[in-house]
C-alpha cells in the first residue's frame, strides 16, 4: 500500500483532479468485504432530466433523431457555450472523459441534461395539483422525481422521523423491468446483479437516515431472483436491526417456471429498528378471511389436567391430586374433595365414597397419576363461578372430563372479545363472540385471498381508472395488512414509499386511517418513466421524454396521481363514481372515497 500511496501522491502533483479520483476509488476498494456480500459497489449511475433547461456548463447527452427507436449516443458532453443561430439555440459541446475529446455543435432541443450521482444537485419541489377532503389531517404527498435525489432532499426535512418505509423495488427479472444509467438491464448483463445491488444500496443508505432509529420498520418485497442478495444487503446496511422474512401467497394459480415449481408467493423482509414490534391481530394470516368471521367461535374450554412433564406427575405436586366427585347415575357434580395424602391410594379414597358416587381423577390417557392445574379450593371456586365444567360422559366408564376457561379467555370476556350469553343448566358460562375479536400473533406465512395481485391489484386499479394503465400492481389489501402489523398502535405515523409505482401504499394508508380514525401520512416517490412497451410506439411517432404527450403517459402522471386522486374522491378520471365495494377488513362503497388531502409535486 505504501507504494500505491506514493504513486497517488505523484499523480496528485501532476493532475490534482485525477489524483483525487484515484484516491477515492482505491479507498473504496480497501473497504470491500472479504466475506459476505461482495459486488461492484461503484457501478456508475446517472439520470436524465428532460424537463431541465440546458445551460452553459451542463453535462448532457445527445438525443437520437426524432422517429428513431434505437438507443442514442450514451457519451457525456459538456456544454461549453450556447449561441443563437437562425432563431434556434445551438450548444457547442466537448466530449467528457475522452483522451482526445471530440467537439460538436448540436441544437439545444436535441440535448438532455444528465446528473451523475457524484454530482452535487439542489432539488426543489413545485406543486402541480391538490385534492382536499381531509380538513386538518396531514396530507399525503406524491412526488415526481428520481427517487435517489428525492430521498436526499427528504434528509433535510424528515431525518430520523419516518415510522415505516414500504418499498416494492424492481425485481431484476431481466425482462426490462428497470433502468440503470438510462438503459434497461437485460437478463444477460454480466453486471446485472452488481448494478441492482449498487442501485439498492445507495437508496437504502439514505432510507436508514430517514427511519427513526428508536422505533421504526423497513418493509421490502422481493421474489426469488434477488431475495438472497437482498437479505445479505439488509444485514450489512442495518447491522443492529432484527430482520424477519415473510412468505406471502399472491397468485394461487402459480406463475410458471419452465421445468420448475410454479411460483405462488413472494417475500417480505421486515427490518425492525429500536423498539419496533409486530402488533397482534384477529388472524394468524395462515388461514383464509372466512376463518376470521365474527360468527366463528374458537375453542375456549381446555382440559384441567396437567400432563406431559415430570412436574405434572402426582409425586411432584401432591397437593394438586384430588378427586372430583359426581353422581354415578346422572353424572352431576356433587363436590370437590381435598388433596389426597401422598401415602394414600386412590382405591383407599374411593372405598370411602357412597355407592351412588364416583371419583374423577387427574390421570394421563394411559392411566398414570398426574395433577390438576390448580388447587381443590380453586376448583370449587371455578365450578361456582361457571368457569369450570364437566364434559360429555364416557359411555364405558361413566366419567366426565373437567375443563376450564383459561386466564386469557377470562381477559377476553372483560375486554368484550367474548360475551357471556347465559349459563347452562349445570351452571357453567355460555359464551359468544363479542364486538371485539380475539387477537393473535401473525405468522411468517400468509395465505389470504385478499392478497391475490390480479383480483385486488390489476382489476381494482382498472376499475378505479376506467382502463388498464399499469402492469403487476400489488394487491391493496396485501399492502394494507403488511403495514397494519407495524402501524396499528401509531395513528400519526409517517410512511414513505420511494418505489411507489401505482400508489398502492398511499391508498393502503388511507384505508388504515379510516378503520381507526388515524391521521397517518404517506409520502410517495416515483418518476414519470414510460413503460418499455409504450416507448417504442412513442418514439416511432417522433416523441421524446420531455414532450407533453410523452410525459402524459409517464407512471406518475398517468397512474400514480390519478389513482390516489380517484381513491380520495371516489370517482374515476372521467368523473364517474367508482363501481364496486372495498372488501375484507372494512367493506364500503369505493365511491365514498376518503377524508384525506393530497398535493402532488415534481
Amino acid at each position: 500500500m505504501s507504494t500505491l500511496t506514493d504513486l497517488i501522491a505523484r499523480a496528485k502533483a501532476k493532475d490534482p483532479a485525477l489524483g483525487r479520483d484515484l484516491e477515492k476509488e482505491v479507498g473504496a476498494l480497501m473497504k470491500r468485504r472479504t466475506f459476505g456480500l461482495v459486488f461492484e459497489q461503484h457501478q456508475p449511475e446517472a439520470v436524465e432530466l428532460p424537463g431541465r433547461r440546458v445551460r452553459r456548463g451542463d453535462k448532457v447527452r445527445v438525443l437520437p433523431p426524432r422517429g428513431e427507436v434505437k438507443g442514442g449516443d450514451d457519451r457525456l458532453w459538456r456544454v461549453e457555450r450556447i449561441e443563437r443561430a437562425d432563431g434556434s439555440r445551438v450548444g457547442h459541446l466537448s466530449e467528457i472523459g475522452a483522451d482526445e475529446p471530440e467537439e460538436q455543435a448540436v441544437l439545444v432541443d436535441d440535448l438532455v441534461v444528465v446528473a451523475e450521482f457524484k454530482d452535487r444537485i439542489y432539488p426543489g419541489l413545485v406543486e402541480t395539483g391538490r385534492v382536499e377532503r381531509g380538513g386538518e389531517k396531514p396530507f399525503h404527498t406524491v412526488v415526481n422525481a428520481e427517487n435517489y435525489h428525492a430521498l436526499e432532499m427528504l434528509t433535510y426535512t424528515h431525518r430520523h422521523s419516518v415510522d415505516a418505509i414500504y418499498i416494492d423495488p424492481p425485481y431484476n427479472t431481466g425482462a426490462k423491468d428497470w433502468k440503470y444509467n438510462n438503459n434497461y438491464v437485460e437478463g444477460d448483463d454480466d453486471y446485472r446483479h452488481s448494478k441492482w445491488l449498487a442501485f439498492m444500496e445507495r437508496r437504502l443508505e439514505i432510507a436508514k437516515e430517514l427511519l427513526n432509529p428508536e422505533d421504526s420498520v423497513l418493509i421490502v418485497t422481493i421474489d426469488e431472483k434477488e431475495y438472497l442478495r437482498l437479505g445479505l444487503l439488509l444485514e450489512q446496511t442495518f447491522p443492529g436491526a432484527d430482520i424477519q422474512m415473510v412468505s406471502a401467497v399472491i397468485n394461487r394459480a402459480g406463475s410458471s417456471r419452465g421445468g420448475r415449481f410454479a411460483r405462488v408467493d413472494e417475500y417480505l423482509f421486515y427490518v425492525f429498528l429500536g423498539d419496533a414490534q409486530v402488533s397482534p391481530w384477529i388472524s394468524t394470516m395462515l388461514e383464509s378471511e372466512e376463518s376470521d368471521s365474527a360468527d366463528a367461535m374458537p375453542t375456549v374450554w381446555f382440559t384441567a389436567v396437567r400432563r406431559g412433564t415430570a412436574s405434572a406427575e402426582r409425586a411432584a405436586r401432591p397437593g394438586l391430586f384430588y378427586p372430583v366427585i359426581i353422581d354415578k347415575s346422572d353424572g352431576t357434580l356433587i363436590r370437590v374433595q381435598d388433596a389426597l395424602p401422598i401415602s394414600a391410594t386412590r382405591a383407599e379414597a374411593e372405598a370411602e365414597l357412597a355407592p351412588s358416587e364416583v371419583a374423577i381423577w387427574p390421570l394421563s390417557r394411559g392411566g398414570k397419576e398426574q395433577t390438576w392445574r390448580f388447587s381443590a379450593e380453586r376448583m370449587r371456586e371455578y365450578f361456582k363461578a361457571g368457569t369450570a365444567r364437566l364434559g360429555k360422559r364416557d359411555s364405558a366408564t361413566g366419567l366426565r372430563p373437567v375443563t376450564y376457561l383459561q386466564p386469557g379467555t377470562l381477559r377476553n370476556i372483560q375486554n368484550g372479545t367474548f360475551v357471556v350469553s347465559g349459563r347452562s343448566p349445570e351452571g357453567y358460562l355460555q359464551l359468544t363472540q363479542g364486538t371485539q375479536q380475539k387477537v393473535v400473533t401473525p405468522r411468517t406465512v400468509w395465505n389470504r385471498t385478499g392478497h391475490f395481485a390480479r383480483d385486488h391489484g390489476s382489476h381494482l386499479i382498472k376499475g378505479m381508472l376506467g382502463e388498464k394503465r399499469f402492469d403487476f400492481p400489488k394487491s391493496l389489501y396485501s399492502v394494507e395488512d403488511a403495514l397494519r402489523f407495524v402501524l396499528k398502535d401509531k395513528p400519526d405515523a409517517r410512511v414513505l414509499d420511494f418505489f411507489s409505482g401505482s400508489g398502492t401504499t398511499a391508498h393502503a394508508v388511507m384505508r388504515l386511517n379510516r378503520q381507526d380514525g388515524g391521521a397517518r401520512q404517506c409520502i410517495s416517490l416515483t418518476n414519470n418513466e414510460v413503460s418499455a412497451s409504450e416507448q417504442r410506439t412513442l418514439r416511432e411517432q417522433g416523441l421524446r421524454p420531455g414532450d407533453g404527450k410523452w410525459e402524459a403517459l409517464g407512471i406518475c402522471d398517468y397512474v400514480t396521481k390519478p389513482r390516489v386522486t380517484a381513491a380520495i374522491t371516489g370517482r374515476t378520471p372521467a368523473g364517474e363514481p367508482i363501481k364496486g365495494d372495498y372488501k375484507f377488513t372494512d367493506e364500503f362503497p369505493m365511491s365514498d372515497g376518503f377524508e384525506e388531502t393530497q398535493p402532488s409535486s415534481r
